[in-house]
């Protein structure tokens, strides 16, 4: 492994260990589990759920490739194993750049495919992260992609709060499927 791409690694690292503590101590002033929301669309029933379990994460440099964008942003595969209310493994690519004059300050965009159950149901869907990180302060957002959703997930929308403890990974992931009535 290149000493770039050891590197982007370790900067990918210590943004989600960052990412992480901030986050803890932000669940911490908002540890209230959401109350179930019911609202009728036509004939479809939308109910909000919150699932809960841990994740292990694996990452894994991806060589530079020629002509393919600027080489000081790094390239990771991800591959992760849901434990929990979601059961399964997602696979996916994360991109990441840090600031060279600002240590601390940087940025993530990844796409993951989940494959396996939520709650028992059967299926697949897409999550897209979105992270930014300045001063210590992190912006992070992880969306279920619209339309995604396969199987007995189909129709699948909704956010995951992602939580670092050392490293111990967790996830609050709230969503609703449609329901027929």
């Amino acid at each position: 492994m290149s000493y770039k791409t050891m590197r982007i690694v370790l900067v990918v690292k210590r943004f989600f260990m960052l990412i992480g503590l901030m986050f803890c101590l932000g669940v911490v002033v908002n540890s209230q589990t959401k109350p179930t929301v019911k609202t009728m669309d036509q004939k479809k029933k939308v109910v909000m759920k919150m699932a809960k379990g841990t994740f292990e994460v694996k990452t894994t440099p991806q060589k530079e490739a020629e002509d393919v964008g600027d080489p000081s942003i790094g390239r990771l595969s991800l591959t992760k194993q849901f434990s929990g209310d979601l059961e399964g493994i997602s696979k996916g690519q994360m991109l990441g750049s840090q600031s060279k004059a600002v240590p601390g300050s940087g940025g993530y965009v990844a796409m993951e495919r989940f494959t396996g159950t939520l709650n028992g149901r059967k299926g697949s869907f897409v999550l897209q992260h979105i992270g930014t990180m300045q001063g210590g302060k992190f912006d992070l957002n992880v969306s279920v992609v619209p339309d995604s959703g396969s199987g007995e997930l189909t129709g699948i929308s909704g956010k995951m709060k992602i939580i670092i403890d050392g490293s111990k990974h967790s996830y609050e992931f709230d969503y609703s499927i449609p329901q027929q009535n």
